[in-house]
């Protein structure tokens, strides 16, 4: 074995078990593993996970709150999120400054964080439009490859500020994609006509299937019970033949639907093999995530910002995040942290279709060995793990030890 984690607690499991890992991969897990391996860690009786997965991170944007003043924050937090669209309009005055000079050092400092919080995947938004132009998205694209075996950085090409609204940007995103952006993002509800919010979500449904990719788009976003993009983006995936390649952002306004359009919508989601992820903590409304789970809905949490226009907090550390959720969801017994947990695991995995992940023989060694013996302590606390392995490999904690120091 390259790498043994001995004494290990799992989830759910009566007793200790070793993991043995081998060319990358968890080639056993077993009360106890014969031999030596090349590396070896003893847990001592601490909770092993998998590792953290973060679906829905603005990566262009962090640390720029102190470039700015709060008004886009005042306006986001305030009057029931009715100034939604006025608040992204204020922050769209960040990329007037955009450079990859700038916007390189805040992202790498952000994914050495994921690293040190045991985060190995992260889908990532980077704006395109008439102001960041492609600067963002190739900010993103070098750091993808830098932090390649460490953190696996899926790059989210995000028409921020509405298609309709922003001449030009279809060939943007499509530039996007020809660089090598993996998803396609979308924000319609931000244009001002139904019709083109529609426009908006089949444009870049299209775009996806001629690029083979999957679609991440923010629906919904503002507190106003009269959206409907939600359903617009579940409906073009169906009849696009592209089910099971969407996720929805946010849906906040969801919080406000009636409950026989909330029950349509979760038939829906269905329908179209859509996964919701929510960030409760960075906004005053959030989707209703217990019911949804409650219809058999796949839900996940997320991230969304680190130190930015809309959050002026957020470490990359998604056992903080579902701590915070804890409290805001009143998910807060046993069963409930363990849903939790794979809110932020598993089920946001197969959010982002990363399909080779899971405590299990055979999968992708993404682990974390936690300095906890159990997960309420584990939320209790919510520090950075013990060890974490990714991609089959130990990380060198001090390598990492310092991002949010800086």
């Amino acid at each position: 074995m390259d790498l043994i984690i001995r004494n290990a607690r799992l989830r759910k499991t009566e007793g200790l078990r070793d993991i043995g890992i081998s060319g990358g991969r968890i080639a056993a897990i077993e009360p106890k593993i014969s031999g030596k391996g090349a590396q070896e860690v003893d847990a001592g009786g601490r909770l092993v996970t998998e590792s953290y997965v973060n679906t829905h991170l603005h990566l262009c944007k962090v640390y720029t709150l102190a470039m700015m003043d709060e008004m886009a924050l005042a306006a986001y937090h305030g009057d029931g999120m009715g100034k939604a669209m006025n608040a992204i309009e204020l922050a769209a005055r960040i990329k007037e400054q955009y450079d990859e000079e700038w916007i390189l050092p805040n992202v790498r400092k952000a994914l050495r964080l994921a690293a040190r919080f045991g985060c190995t995947h992260i889908r990532a938004f980077a704006d395109v439009d008439s102001k960041a132009k492609l600067v963002g998205v190739k900010a993103l694209l070098k750091a993808r490859e830098e932090f390649r075996g460490v953190v696996d950085v899926q790059v989210v090409a995000f028409p921020q500020d509405g298609v309709a609204r922003e001449p030009g940007t279809l060939g943007l995103i499509r530039n996007a994609m020809e660089l090598g952006a993996n998803v396609v993002g979308g924000i319609p509800w931000i244009e001002f006509t139904e019709a083109d919010s529609l426009d908006h979500v089949e444009q870049m449904v299209r775009i996806a299937r001629e690029f083979d990719a999957d679609v991440s788009m923010l629906v919904d976003d503002a507190g106003d019970p009269g959206l409907r993009t939600l359903e617009m983006l579940a409906s073009s995936l169906i009849r696009e033949g592209m089910v099971g390649r969407g996720l929805a952002h946010h849906a906040r306004a969801m919080a406000l639907y009636p409950t026989p359009y909330f029950q349509k919508i979760s038939a829906l989601l269905k329908k179209a093999d859509m996964g919701v992820v929510s960030d409760p903590h960075t906004g005053p409304l959030h989707a209703r995530v217990r019911e949804l789970l409650a219809e058999g809905n796949l839900v996940c949490l997320g991230q969304d910002d680190i130190s930015d226009a809309y959050y002026p907090y957020g470490r990359n550390n998604m056992l903080e995040v579902a701590f915070l959720n804890s409290h805001l969801l009143w998910m807060t017994g046993r069963e409930d942290m363990e849903v939790l947990y794979d809110m932020v695991t598993t089920k946001a995995a197969r959010c982002m279709h990363v399909s080779d992940f899971g405590l299990t023989v055979g999968k992708t060694a993404h682990l974390v060995v936690l300095r906890e013996k159990n997960l309420t302590d584990a939320l209790r606390n919510h520090r950075e793990p013990l060890h974490v392995v990714s991609h089959g490999r130990l990380l060198d904690s001090t390598l990492y030890a310092e991002g949010d120091d800086e």
